[in-house]
Parts: C-alpha cells; sequence; structure tokens
C-alpha cells in the first residue's frame, strides 16, 4: 500500500502542490485501498485517480480539481512519448484531392488535446517553472489546449475552437473531411487546407491511409 500510494504522489506533484500534501495523501491511500492495480505496470496506475479525487468531500470547493490532475496526468504520460518520424507536404500531395477527404491522418503519440472549463494551463504552468505569484486567480471560460510532449520535453499551446476540434477529430481517427466538418461547425471561415498544412509543417503528422467510402482501409 505505501508504495502504491507513493506511485500516485509521484505521479501528482503538481496537485500536491495545489491542494495540498495531506488531502491527496489521504485520497491516495482510500484510492489503493478501493482501487488497486489490475495490472502489473505501476506506472500505468493512477489514470482514475482525478476523478476519484475529485469526488472526495474535501474537494467540493475545488471545482478544477479533477482538470487540472488529469492534465497533469497526460502531461506525465506525455512526457514519455517518442516523435517518431513525421511526413512532409509532398507526401500528402501525393494521395491526390479527389482522397484527401476519406484520408485518415495518424498523429504523433505524443500530442493530446484537452477541452477544460478553466484556466489550469496557466495554473500548471506557475509549478512547472517554479513561478508561483503570491496571488493567483483562476480564470473560469473555455481552454482549448494543445499537449505536446517527447523525451521530457513538454508544450501546452491554446488553439482556437475550430482549430483544436479539427486536430482533436483527426486524433481521435476521423476521417479528415468528418474533421473539417466538425471545425466548420464551430467556424464558418474555417479552411481545412490551411489547417493540415500547419500540421504538417508542425511535424505533428506520421502517417496518412486512405479510406474507401465503406470506411474499411
Amino acid at each position: 500500500e505505501a508504495s502504491l500510494v507513493k506511485a500516485l504522489l509521484d505521479r501528482f506533484p503538481a496537485t500536491v502542490w495545489l491542494v495540498g500534501s495531506a488531502f491527496v495523501t489521504e485520497t491516495a491511500r482510500q484510492f489503493v485501498r478501493r482501487r488497486p492495480p489490475s495490472r502489473p505496470c505501476i506506472a500505468e496506475y493512477g489514470e482514475d485517480f482525478p476523478v476519484f479525487l475529485a469526488a472526495e468531500r474535501g474537494a467540493a470547493t475545488l471545482p478544477y480539481v479533477r482538470s487540472f490532475a488529469e492534465l497533469e496526468w497526460h502531461l506525465g504520460r506525455l512526457s514519455l512519448a517518442v516523435t517518431l518520424p513525421a511526413l512532409g507536404a509532398s507526401d500528402l500531395s501525393a494521395l491526390g484531392a479527389d482522397t484527401l477527404m476519406n484520408v485518415k491522418i495518424t498523429m504523433q503519440p505524443g500530442v493530446h488535446y484537452v477541452h477544460a472549463a478553466w484556466d489550469i494551463d496557466n495554473l500548471i504552468r506557475l509549478f512547472l517553472t517554479d513561478s508561483a505569484p503570491d496571488h493567483f486567480s483562476l480564470q473560469s471560460g473555455d481552454a482549448w489546449i494543445e499537449l505536446r510532449g517527447a523525451r521530457g520535453d513538454l508544450q501546452m499551446n491554446r488553439l482556437e475552437p475550430a482549430s483544436f476540434a479539427f486536430r482533436a477529430a483527426l486524433a481521435a481517427g476521423q476521417l479528415l473531411g468528418d474533421a473539417a466538418i466538425a471545425a466548420i461547425d464551430l467556424g464558418p471561415t474555417f479552411n481545412a487546407g490551411q489547417a493540415l498544412g500547419t500540421l504538417v509543417a508542425d511535424e505533428l503528422v506520421t502517417a496518412a491511409d486512405v479510406h474507401d467510402s465503406g470506411g474499411t482501409a
């Protein structure tokens, strides 16, 4: 039990910093007792801890704690990712414009998209940079966040809603055409071609496979 509790605390140091060591430690003990590991890899243990933490009575005044802890979980996971060789613009142009809408994009494994209702990215950045001010006013409101990680390097970028919807849909395995529709629903002036070009320029695309209308490769 002690080793599992320590593993959780090591996975959520920013959450400990935010909420307090005593509360997180006791919640970790309860989590370990009620939800012991189902897999032998301790490094993967704790994905459900943010939900469990937010349900505890002591978190009632912290409506942002679940989103904050989930963001920390993903940052820890992505920091271990390995960057794969990326496709260039010529690789996609070879597919032909008539097939692009039926293309399924594979993105870098170190990319994740988070839609939060709080200013949690700026809050966790204070912890990561060890630059907490005497006072920080956490703002509510939509935050569309792109997370990137590779070999210990982490980035958090704010995106416009349409760009976020496009990239998140592609990362979830949707076809390019469907991702473009999801983005246009949030921004009628969204340009899928330019957005795809930016994605390629950012070296986030690792594969592009054409699917037929029946959904098979």
